[in-house]
């Protein structure tokens, strides 16, 4: 799989990062301009970008786009953003309550990204590697699974730390190969988030603190219930209506169909418990 590969640095004083997002500066900031797509990799001045790591989905620690800020249990929230850091040579790393790094050691570590594009919001989607870069930075190179297998996301499925989430744009071969991480960390005694994950057996929701403080779910449903639950209805009879209403548009590994809509992999029973009738790692997200 094709891929531009950029090298430089991470840096993560005065940024919030999580378990799959980090902020990234290049050595040279103009070669933002070469990332492909259909969006423009939004940077500051100094030429630092907020990366969004492809294929996975770390549980949410500050997530607040349709009201006050939301977040999953901490305690696999947090512990995904530790091991990010810690995989990237961050230690020492102090945050403020609302979890913004103060302090870390030392203020920059190298290493490069692999990416094909950028997400509406303008963060590059990535791959993200440490260390000297596996070619010359600036240019378009093969990623075979070898070298996905070096990389912070295959590393935070590996561990049972983040669920996958993949896209289109990423080729089928690297998509088996997480996957296979991912239930490799299934099949692992007490690995990660998985003993607790009650993504697809059902979650019973009564509130906003259910998802916040109790169930561990699909970051990607978790955010739709908090865009839901922050209407007012405490109900769920209405989120699978309000789910076909969001429009999201994704292919269906295991039965070969393309749909629209989560409600198509959602089902509610008795008003309160919601559960997803398809993994994760069965699902091919359209970017929006």
């Amino acid at each position: 799989m094709p891929m531009l590969l950029i090298k430089g640095s991470y840096r993560v004083k005065g940024s919030q990062p999580d378990g799959d997002s980090v902020h990234f500066t290049p050595d040279d900031p103009a070669e933002w301009d070469l990332v492909g797509g259909n969006h423009p990799v939004k940077r500051n001045a100094a030429g630092t970008a907020q990366l969004r790591l492809d294929a996975i989905d770390a549980l949410e620690t500050h997530y607040a786009r349709t009201g006050p800020r939301q977040h999953q249990p901490l305690p696999f929230a947090h512990a995904a953003a530790e091991e990010l850091l810690r995989w990237l040579g961050f230690t020492g790393i102090q945050r403020t309550a609302n979890e913004t790094v103060t302090t870390s050691i030392p203020d920059a570590m190298p290493g490069f990204i692999l990416t094909r594009g950028a997400d509406l919001h303008g963060r590059c989607v990535a791959l993200a590697g440490r260390g000297d870069p596996p070619g010359t930075t600036g240019t378009g190179i093969n990623v075979d699974v070898s070298l996905l297998e070096t990389t912070a996301n295959h590393h935070l499925l590996a561990t049972g730390l983040a669920y996958p989430t993949y896209y289109r744009n990423l080729f089928p071969d690297l998509r088996t190969a997480l996957t296979d991480a991912v239930h490799q960390a299934q099949a692992a005694p007490a690995e990660g988030l998985w003993p607790s994950d009650v993504t697809t057996t059902g979650a019973k929701i009564f509130g906003l603190s259910s998802i916040t403080d109790d169930v561990v779910i699909l970051p990607k449903l978790f955010r739709r219930l908090v865009d839901y639950l922050h209407l007012g209805d405490a109900s769920l009879s209405g989120f699978p209506a309000f789910l076909a209403q969001a429009q999201d548009r994704f292919f269906i590994l295991s039965t070969g169909h393309s749909t629209t809509g989560l409600d198509a992999v959602v089902e509610v029973t008795n008003g309160q418990t919601v559960r997803m009738t398809h993994p994760a790692d069965d699902l091919v997200f359209d970017e929006g």
